[in-house]
């Protein structure tokens, strides 16, 4: 079979406003950005807004390996399986970030005959929203910095009296706005602003800071949960980005920076209109990590999509205790859209390595044993998918399970599995999943199976309800959501529980941030883990985004690369093609 980049040369595609005109929108709502990508109006919702919103199927997996489930292949595959059947269908995910592409996943248009095309242009820039996005939030943190040197170069007073505006006061060493890049890079993680030749301050005043990675900025949460321009604005005016010396916070629109990061990002709340091999349209909006953030894409797309389509296919980032738990808890709480479908993607190999069998770790060498007959680490390895099944049911939402095949595959394992599947007490369906190798054709059966499930009626229920106290959120998440026993706060978390209770934002949902790679916080807990502790180590205050965001475990904002980074197989030919992205 031939790479995905080539496969994706080699397949025709549909003038982008063929595209547009197939998805139902009207020439004047679309701005094409070449030949196959566009930037679509938020004014076609005006003219929607009327219109009953279709079918939302969100995508999920069990808990990912090194080896990758084939979450996005899935989505991709599933849409074109659902347009085979002649349904109106539109997907909707996210922009890949650089960083795991030149570090460790490489790309993430999907793969096979189930990608998003051009598979080089999503990959790479896109429509340039992340830059969009990095270049308002380190214009906040440029804003700080000024505001810092300003003030203290001749005093408070003499400030106001030069500029007409009240001194803000940040106090240097509370600042929680850090800077923010589109790449890996654990150096960055701490470093010394301000630094100056001996006897001057022209540089500013020295701090300590840091950079998070772009997908990890408030902006990103921000633009994915923004209802429209106006709710982006208003959004953006709420983050605070430090406290002063009397420990009140500070925000952007203190800063009077807020209309300006508004400005940086006004083409970036359009969601860019692709396609897939097989000619879906596909919105691709947003990129929040599902490990560090709420990891599923924009709102706004899901609010175009279903008001175009009868069918909207979606994913959430990671396994269900991560981009699904959020999309229920923190996404659906912010649109109102709950959806009416999940898809929980398994593999035989990634069951296996989650049976706690194999010692797998990213970077590292994936056993061969890994690839052959192992009934074993099959069935110890199904505890996962069963944890995920039921998670899944803890939401009332009616589920499919997508066993995406891969080449090595027995025939006598899938059928085991599937038959491991349908002997469980759940209102569960499961189908053989070959959209990698054969496109809408191979996921015809998972289309039916999730046609069959979205006719059902669900019954939607989230973690905690949004009066619940901070402390009772996390608790809910970690313990009703994971099956953890406990939640452990470090002094330092328990103090900034306290100040964000009593300072107004208890209304605010939560965002664990943890490893992907286990149900716990430790990525070497692998199966359906129960009872254990989530400690938290520093909460922080999202108040744009509207969510408070746990650091649990060793979790970093900033990844860093491995010692084979993705980037060194990566190259461009004689013609300017690029090679090596996969």
């Amino acid at each position: 079979m031939l790479p995905d980049i080539e496969i994706c040369r080699s397949t025709p595609l549909t003038a982008i406003e063929q595209i547009a005109h197939q998805a139902g929108l009207l020439p004047e709502e679309f701005q094409s950005q070449g030949r196959y990508k566009a930037k679509v109006s938020l004014h076609c919702l005006d003219r929607l807004h009327d219109q009953p919103a279709g079918k939302f199927i969100l995508v999920t997996a069990i808990t990912p390996t090194p080896l990758g489930e084939g979450k996005t292949v899935t989505t991709i595959g599933l849409a074109q399986g659902l347009a085979r059947l002649q349904h109106s269908v539109m997907a909707c995910i996210r922009q890949p970030s650089m960083g795991p592409i030149f570090g460790v996943k490489g790309g993430a248009a999907g793969g096979g005959y189930s990608q998003v095309a051009p598979m080089e242009e999503l990959n790479l820039h896109l429509t340039g929203d992340i830059h969009a996005v990095t270049a308002a939030h380190n214009l906040a943190a440029a804003a700080i910095d000024a505001r810092i040197y300003h003030e203290q170069r001749h005093g408070y007073d003499d400030f106001a009296a030069r500029t007409g505006m009240p001194a803000l006061r940040l106090d240097p060493k509370r600042i929680v706005w850090k800077r923010v890049m589109d790449h890996n890079d654990r150096a960055l993680r701490m470093v010394t602003v301000g630094r100056n030749e001996a006897g001057k301050t022209i540089n500013g005043y020295e701090r300590e800071d840091g950079f998070d990675i772009s997908a990890a900025s408030e902006l990103m949460a921000i633009l994915a949960l923004a209802k429209d321009l106006k709710d982006l604005r208003r959004r953006i005016g709420n983050i605070v980005v430090g406290y002063n010396l009397d420990g009140q916070p500070v925000t952007t629109e203190d800063l009077k920076v807020a209309g300006a990061m508004a400005v940086s990002m006004k083409e970036a709340i359009q969601p860019t209109l692709m396609q897939t091999l097989e000619g879906v349209p596909t919105l691709i909006h947003a990129g929040p990590f599902a490990n560090i953030a709420h990891g599923n894409s924009s709102i706004i797309a899901d609010d175009i999509a279903t008001r175009l389509a009868d069918y909207t296919v979606t994913e959430g980032g990671f396994g269900s205790d991560m981009g699904f738990e959020k999309a229920c808890n923190i996404k659906a709480s912010a649109s109102g859209k709950m959806p009416d479908c999940a898809v929980i993607v398994a593999t035989l190999r990634g069951l296996k390595a989650n049976s706690g069998h194999y010692d797998m770790r990213p970077g590292q060498p994936v056993p061969e044993s890994l690839f052959t007959p192992d009934r074993d680490a099959l069935i110890a390895g199904f505890e996962n998918l069963k944890w995920h099944i039921n998670n899944v049911n803890k939401y009332g939402i009616p589920a499919v399970v997508a066993i995406n095949r891969f080449p090595q595959d027995s025939d006598e394992e899938l059928a085991q599995l599937k038959q491991m599947i349908e002997a469980l007490p759940n209102d569960v369906l499961v189908a053989l999943s070959e959209g990698f190798a054969k496109g809408g054709e191979g996921t015809r059966e998972l289309a039916e199976h999730v046609v069959t499930q979205c006719s059902k009626s669900a019954h939607f229920t989230p973690l905690y309800a949004p009066d619940a106290p901070l402390l009772e959120k996390l608790k809910a998440v970690a313990i009703k959501g994971y099956g953890a026993g406990s939640v452990t706060l470090s002094d330092k978390a328990h103090a900034q529980l306290e100040a964000l209770q009593t300072g107004g934002f208890g209304h605010l949902s939560v965002c664990l941030a943890k490893t992907p790679l286990s149900i716990t916080t430790d990525s070497a807990h692998k199966g359906a883990p129960s009872g254990f502790d989530v400690p938290i180590r520093e909460l922080k205050l999202c108040a744009g985004a509207e969510f408070v965001y746990a650091l649990c475990g060793n979790v970093m904002t900033m990844p860093g690369l491995p010692e084979k980074p993705a980037f060194m197989g990566l190259d461009i030919d004689d013609q300017g093609r690029i090679i090596g992205l996969s």
